[in-house]
């Protein structure tokens, strides 16, 4: 029953931040003026309305965007994961590789690029962004290649980096991301944006293409020295960031920059939505809430610990669900395959096979991933219990350390399957205590 109760306290989560419940909030139409965001404009004074949407939730947020404007779009463009396509009538869908992008995410940076050269002066975009875009839209620099630049977040990936770390580099091996692809058109811009990084930061989120960028060349090359990476990477990499620094090449915009006059963005929801949406299912399930008010950042396997430590000092005489989110990192020090929410589980299960299996009496716990899809895998994440080590003779350790976290569960259960969500606003950690 408590498996149960967290999986649909967790899906509460997700279906509060699905586009079906927040696009219709930010745009509408009448007779004569559309309305989007904070704007109003006359129907009359565009001579034509472009969708571009970019990321994990990308087609479900066109959808719902044609739903609304229907004939009024002249044309759009989704570029989104394999396997997150749905069914469009005015907006074509690129399907590309993600966390690491591949050919196809270099025609989806193509195509959203002429989408926007073709944009005039009384044009519209409206942009719909969500995470996963940084990898699924993407371009080479001269001189750089689409291995260097998978090499390259492979390697960003397995060092522990953060999502703001990562998509600093990711800025400025673009000539797209950081603001860039605004240089590009004379078009008026409403971006509408789902929030998959800590603290809703705008220049993070798909790597801030339409937004000014405060970081640097130097930044950049800071995280580089600070993860040891710089023997690592490829050398055309090396060479383009030198130049950034050396000033050889221009940086990304930045704030105050004349190209942002012309566009808005706003966010439309974000993983606080869904943590409320969560912390409301548990209660009409008969839970105590509490949400942990800081945001869930880190090494995954040391916040597992951390959690449950959380959990323990809250006794045992009432039913408490404690969420906690966010997103964590995972160092890779293994060949096994699994994601940070499968890590934290697994982490947290091997925590309590330390202490004599006693310390997940009468608690569950579930980390997932709002998009449904927990690294490279086809897990959301995982779920544990008290019987996750009374029914597997598997030592969950060993799986750690190879963070192996997926082929643990895959045998022991426990994966928490739900398909792609079409939507993305990071992670949610659930505990639930049930008295005897």
């Amino acid at each position: 029953m408590s498996r149960k109760d967290a999986t649909e306290i967790f899906l509460a989560g997700v279906e509060a931040v699905k586009p079906a419940n927040f696009i219709p909030a930010h745009i509408s139409i009448d007779d004569q003026y559309l309305y989007i965001g904070s704007s109003d404009m006359l129907h009359s004074s565009l001579k034509n309305i472009y969708v571009a949407a970019a990321g994990k939730a990308a087609a479900a947020m066109a959808l719902e965007t044609e739903k609304i404007l229907g004939d009024l779009i002249t044309e759009g463009l989704v570029v989104t994961k394999y396997k997150h396509a749905l069914p469009l009538k005015k907006c074509r869908t690129i399907e590309a590789g993600h966390p690491v992008p591949d050919n196809n995410s270099i025609t989806g940076g193509n195509e959203l690029l002429s989408l926007f050269k073709k944009a005039g002066k009384n044009d519209l975009i409206i942009m719909l962004v969500s995470g996963g875009a940084s990898a699924l839209v993407a371009d080479c620099p001269p001189g750089i290649s689409l291995g260097d630049i998978q090499q390259t977040v492979q390697l960003l990936l397995g060092c522990g980096a953060s999502i703001d770390e990562i998509n600093t580099l990711r800025k400025h091996l673009s000539l797209l991301k950081g603001g860039q692809l605004l240089k590009h058109t004379e078009a008026t811009i409403v971006s509408l944006i789902l929030s998959d990084v800590p603290g809703d930061d705008l220049s993070v989120i798909a790597s801030g293409l339409t937004v000014a960028d405060n970081s640097s060349f130097e930044d950049a090359g800071e995280i580089i020295v600070k993860y040891r990476l710089t023997d690592k990477l490829p050398s055309g990499i090396r060479q383009w960031l030198q130049k950034g620094v050396e000033k050889l090449i221009p940086d990304t915009p930045e704030p105050g920059d004349e190209i942002f006059k012309k566009v808005n963005n706003i966010i439309v929801a974000n993983n606080d939505i869904a943590l409320q949406a969560a912390a409301q299912k548990a209660k009409r399930l008969g839970y105590a809430a509490q949400i942990v008010p800081e945001q869930l950042s880190g090494e995954a396997a040391n916040k597992a610990i951390t959690f449950i430590a959380q959990l323990n000092t809250l006794g045992n005489k009432e039913k408490i669900c404690l969420l906690w989110g966010g997103e964590t990192t995972v160092t890779l020090k293994g060949r096994g395959k699994g994601g940070r929410n499968q890590e934290f589980a697994l982490a947290a299960l091997c925590a309590t096979e330390k202490n004599n299996k006693t310390s997940l009496k009468n608690i569950t716990i579930l980390s997932g991933g709002t998009d449904g899809t927990d690294g490279p895998t086809d897990a959301a994440g995982a779920v544990i219990d008290e019987q996750s080590l009374l029914q597997t003779t598997l030592n969950p350790c060993d799986y750690l350390a190879s963070n192996d976290a997926y082929h643990f569960f895959k045998q022991a259960g426990g994966l928490l399957i739900t398909g792609p969500t079409q939507t993305n606003v990071m992670d949610i950690v659930i505990g639930l205590i049930n008295p005897v």
